[in-house]
Formats: C-alpha cells, structure tokens, sequence
C-alpha cells in the first residue's frame, strides 16, 4: 500500500525511451529530397524548431500544408518499415512500474508511438499526451500538467525524465521534478543528469517508491 502523496512519472519518447535518431535523420533527408533542399541544412532545423517552424525557415515558398502532410506520410512508412531500438532499461522500467503511475508525453502523436512500442515490445501506459491532445508544445508545460492531471498526481509530486532542453523546460515550468538522461552533459536546469537510461532506472523506481525513496541532488 502506498503512503503519502502519489508520486507519478511522466516520460518522454524519442531519445529518451526510444533510440529514433537515425529514423529522424532519414525522414528529414527523404522530405528535403522532395523539395530539392539540402538534407543536413533541414535536419539542423529541424532539430531545434517544430516541423511547421521548420517549413517556414527552409521551404517559405512552399504550403506548408503540403509540407506538413509529406512529412506525416514519411514519418508513417518509417513506423511500418524503420528499425527501431528500445534504450537499455527502458523494458525493466516500464514494466515494473504500475499501469496508473507513469505516462508518455511527447511531441510525436499517438498512432507512430504505438507503433514503435510495439516494434521495441515496450509496456503502453493508460495516458499518453501527444501533439494532437495539446495546442501548445513543449518548452511549454501544457503537455506535462495535462499528464499529471490525467493520472491525478500533483505537479510537485510527479518526475519528469527528458534528454532535450525544450522537454526539460516544460517540466521545470510545471514545477515538476526533472532528471535528464542519455547524454554527455547535463542538459541546464535539471535537478539530476544521468548519462544513461540504465543508469537512471534504481533511482527512478526508488521516487515512484517501490525501492525506497529519492530525493533530489
């Protein structure tokens, strides 16, 4: 039986849960092929800006409608056909993690997220909040706070795991607890970094309080 408040946590997916790197790079190098653009010139866009943002910058002539629904197409097939892989921890963690105590927040939308958990055989949460469930995107804390309240858990009381600084900062301004994984360095404003998901997993469960307790450093 749980004591005290309940403690939930809230993860991002791509880099964080999901190695999908190489399949971003390929979906932007194959919708930068359509429009005859440079592939990398895209891709560094594309990395710090939302795909509409990134259509304005690298494509202003073209609608960005158009744009838009290439690129969904793309993203799609890479769903079907792409090779995924699940980080190191991430099976343990989720599936010792009870159904109601976590949920998925990401920019992506919900069908290509089930896709890939099913391809890395991934545990699916009860909540997902995507990119069609908010109208605000992260650095905003929109998506984290709708998560929280989806699971009936306080901003306070809820752990965010993150590895970029637009996902980082929507969960400090949710006033949530942040730690950052699979990176070098820490991202600026986390309250914990690990370099690895594995290596985040002991503390992760001690917070959710099925190993103990947490507190943060």
């Amino acid at each position: 039986m749980r004591s005290g408040p309940r403690k939930c946590v809230l993860f991002d997916v791509d880099g964080t849960l999901i190695d999908a790197v190489e399949n971003q790079r390929r979906v932007w190098a194959a919708w930068a092929g359509r429009y005859g653009l440079d592939a990398d010139e895209v891709y560094r866009v594309a990395l710090r800006t939302r795909p509409m943002e990134t259509f304005a910058v690298v494509a202003p002539d073209q609608d960005p409608r158009e744009c838009l629904a290439a690129l969904h197409e793309l993203e799609d097939e890479d769903v079907r056909s792409g090779v995924y892989a699940a980080f190191d921890g991430a099976s343990e963690l989720l599936g010792a993690l009870p159904l109601g105590a976590w949920a998925l927040v990401t920019s992506n939308y919900e069908n290509r997220v089930r896709g890939r958990f099913a391809r890395t055989a991934l545990p699916v949460p009860r909540v997902i909040v995507d990119a069609a469930a908010v109208t605000e995107g992260k650095p905003s804390p929109v998506p984290y706070l709708l998560a929280a309240e989806q699971l009936g858990a306080q901003p306070e009381n809820c752990l965010v795991i993150e590895d970029a600084p637009s996902g980082v900062e929507a969960g400090l301004r949710a006033g949530m607890t942040v730690w950052g994984v699979n990176a070098a360095a820490a991202v600026t404003g986390v309250h914990r970094h690990f370099t690895s998901l594995r290596e985040a997993v002991p503390d992760v469960l001690a917070f959710a309080r099925l190993e103990g307790s947490a507190g943060v450093e």
